[in-house]
């Protein structure tokens, strides 16, 4: 019987999730399917009911649905929720089982980029307080790391916060060179650096010389933020590899075999973005 996955959104052609999917499905020798399906908001209580018949074995969910699958799952993972997000859905005897495997695939990135980021615990310096800025909390969380959560609204960051809880400082975002002289990592959660944007007024310079950068956008590769601090020395990783780290939990849980993250696959995304 082949075995049906997906990822949905709207829109959902730019996705590069199902050239990740179909390549391990073609590795292990899986009779399977990955595909990419535009749902509206509104058809999404009707996708549930084809999820709950048995038609896939689950799938993944991007924008503009992370938030709004919550109410159709029947059960939602604890992380998740903490989190405020699914990505991905697990479809078994009529149910739908939701997860978030984000923070999974930010860990395993800098893990496999940067593999003793972690080890002196210093200080991440994280842009952003929206959505993805969540996942990238509960993972340094786990991790034992202190943060300093800089946003264009103090308030948003103090928000934030207080919905993770642990050691979570906030800022504005023009604190950036305040914060940064302690800090091991620093982790940009927002949209700025997608078509050549880029921070104002940030010195890369006050940075310790073993700091690492990392960035979640991966279209560009390196983004203006990446390149400053690589001119300046600084360790740098990109976020290309978040994208194929959280897709590994999610294809084991529907296909059976769990995949690895190689260097010809990320050849295979890399080849697809524009330089």
């Amino acid at each position: 019987m082949t075995i049906k996955a997906f990822v949905i959104g709207h829109p959902i052609a730019h996705s590069r999730s199902p050239l990740i999917h179909s390549t391990w499905i073609a590795e292990h020798g899986i009779e399977g399917s990955y595909e990419a399906i535009d749902v509206a908001p509104a058809e999404l209580p009707g996708f549930f009911e084809r999820l709950r018949a048995g038609e896939f074995a689950g799938g993944n969910v991007t924008i503009p649905h992370k938030e709004a699958v919550f109410a159709l799952c029947d059960s939602v993972d604890p992380l998740a929720r903490t989190i405020g997000a699914v990505n991905t859905l697990v479809a078994h005897d009529g149910k739908v089982h939701g997860t978030n495997t984000d923070y999974l695939g930010f860990l395993g990135n800098l893990d496999a980029g940067a593999p003793d980021w972690s080890a002196g615990k210093k200080p991440a310096v994280v842009l952003g307080a929206g959505g993805a800025a969540r996942a990238i909390l509960v993972a340094l969380k786990s991790r034992g790391i202190p943060v300093i959560l800089l946003n264009r609204t103090r308030a948003t960051a103090d928000r934030l916060a207080r919905d993770i809880g642990g050691d979570i400082s906030t800022g504005a975002l023009t604190d950036f060179n305040t914060a940064v002289p302690t800090a091991g990592l620093v982790v940009n959660t927002t949209s700025i650096g997608m078509h050549g944007s880029r921070f104002d007024g940030f010195d890369l310079d006050l940075l310790p010389p073993d700091a690492l950068v990392t960035d979640i956008v991966y279209a560009p590769l390196v983004t203006p933020l990446l390149a400053d601090a690589r001119t300046r020395g600084l360790r740098i990783v990109d976020g290309l590899g978040m994208l194929l780290h959280q897709a590994v939990p999610g294809f084991e849980a529907w296909f059976g075999v769990r995949p690895q993250v190689t260097k010809d696959l990320r050849a295979r995304i890399e080849a697809t973005l524009e330089h």
